[in-house]
């Protein structure tokens, strides 16, 4: 199952929708909606009626990348028959063509993340600075927490559903865009198989981006007391 947060992305949905069922076609797919006022949940909506494996959670709670991502993971745990969960963006920066990579990668792990910081990833359109912002931050967060992982703030993941229960997402203790370094660093102390499949990551058509300094900064702050704290696995 994939899982896709949303919050005013009405102008990407219905492509990225699209080009997943094109992909993979037996994928199910669930659009949590994060209270847009746009009417992305509208769409989704709509699509529904073409997409018989698409289903759709309307969040109430407090709004946040996090919260809706930890809310379609425990979902999907709770599904019968989900055997694998996944997430990536709704923005179209994660292309559908990257998935199937990631799903070969499955078969010999429990956790496969796309990987923009090795040989055959990359980045598209996107200005010199955030590129050294994005670059910084993942070589920033590796020296912290001494995981070989390239590229921990990425939001483009597959996990086994059995891999993904032993990290207890819904007691991640990071509330901001630090919670992506925060499941890798659980991935690590778990003991989990982690492979990185290479992608380009290509910047949005449609929309604004949710990324600013003062995320970047809060999920810096974050990380050393990640190291000072460690997540300890359940007995």
């Amino acid at each position: 199952m994939l899982i896709i947060p949303t919050y005013q992305e009405a102008g990407s949905i219905l492509s990225l929708l699209a080009g997943l069922r094109a992909t993979l076609p037996a994928a199910r797919l669930l659009v949590v909606d994060d209270q847009s006022p746009d009417g992305t949940a509208d769409l989704v909506l709509r699509a529904q009626r073409d997409y018989p494996r698409l289903s759709l959670r309307l969040r109430s709670g407090p709004r946040g990348l996090r919260e809706a991502v930890v809310e379609g993971m425990g979902w999907a745990l709770d599904q019968p028959g989900v055997r694998w969960v996944g997430q990536l963006d709704a923005d179209g920066s994660h292309p559908a063509s990257a998935l199937p990579p990631l799903l070969d990668a499955l078969q010999g792990a429990d956790l496969a993340l796309g990987c923009r910081y090795m040989p055959g990833g990359g980045v598209a359109g996107w200005a010199a600075h955030r590129r050294a912002l994005s670059w910084g931050g993942n070589r920033y967060a590796r020296a912290w927490l001494g995981l070989p992982l390239r590229d921990l703030t990425g939001g483009l993941k597959l996990w086994r559903a059995e891999a993904l229960r032993r990290v207890a997402p819904a007691t991640l203790r990071s509330r901001g865009y630090a919670f992506q370094i925060e499941l890798g660093q659980r991935a690590a102390l778990a003991g989990l198989r982690v492979v990185e499949v290479p992608f380009v990551f290509t910047e949005r058509r449609a929309g604004r981006s949710k990324m600013s300094l003062g995320i970047a900064i809060e999920a810096a702050l974050r990380v050393p007391a990640l190291r000072l704290r460690p997540w300890t696995t359940p007995a």
